[in-house]
């Protein structure tokens, strides 16, 4: 028997970022040989409805969409199912409720590695870089509140035109500049650290560009569904 479960990644919001998650996933496995590695289905739809757009109200729910992915990938043997787009997990729901998959939610792990942060900071604030439509639904907000952490949100107005640039190709020095700027904001403000909430921030921005911890959803992701499709978690850190 292998050692994983089989991996379904319900992706292409945007393509580059479910690749950088595939890239991570590879990599994180620590395998000696192809045969150590979990397999992954991968649906990457860019066609699924724009999450911003749904949940301002000007655009149709992406759920339904989300549901059928979901479905198709546990129909060719996914048992766990991930999804690495924070946006997204605002019809986590519909997914959840379309098989009888495991899903591992990329917002449950990067909460439970910014408390991690913020306890060794002994803050009480986090900085969230993030879309309208992840800040809109209070993805973090909520969860964090419960830990007895606040959110600062980043200015929107900076963020989404240079996601939708990052979407666009470009991650070059300017574009990486802007991020580090708004997270060195956010800092100032009080954040104890910032959380990465939208998969096509750290396809730019590094820990290494930030004041405080920076917690990468996409590597928070990483290392839950790794434990998630383990076998036996016993047999090897991830």
């Amino acid at each position: 028997m292998t050692e994983w479960r089989p991996i379904g990644v319900i992706g292409g919001m945007g393509p580059a970022a479910t690749a950088d998650f595939l890239a991570r996933l590879v990599v994180g496995v620590g395998a000696a040989r192809d045969s150590d590695h979990p397999r992954v289905f991968i649906d990457s739809n860019p066609c699924v409805p724009d999450r911003n757009a749904a949940r301002s109200g000007q655009g149709p729910s992406p759920g339904p969409a989300l549901a059928a992915m979901a479905r198709g990938l546990v129909a060719q043997g996914a048992e766990i199912l991930v999804m690495p787009c924070n946006a997204a997990h605002g019809w986590a729901d519909a997914v959840i409720a379309a098989t009888p998959a495991r899903f591992v939610s990329m917002v449950d792990a990067a909460v439970a590695a910014a408390v991690v942060a913020v306890a060794a900071a002994r803050a009480r604030q986090v900085g969230i870089i993030a879309v309208g439509a992840t800040l809109d639904a209070r993805l973090y907000h909520d969860r964090l509140a419960t830990e007895g952490i606040a959110v600062i949100e980043c200015d929107r107005r900076v963020v989404q035109p240079l996601v939708a640039a990052i979407k666009a190709g470009d991650t070059g020095p300017i574009v990486c500049a802007a991020l580090a700027a708004e997270a060195a904001r956010l800092a100032a403000c009080g954040a104890g650290a910032v959380i990465a909430a939208c998969t096509e921030v750290p396809l730019v921005l590094r820990a290494a560009d930030v004041p405080v911890p920076f917690i990468d959803a996409t590597a928070a992701l990483v290392k839950a569904t790794l434990a998630a499709a383990r076998h036996n978690p016993g047999l090897g850190a991830v």
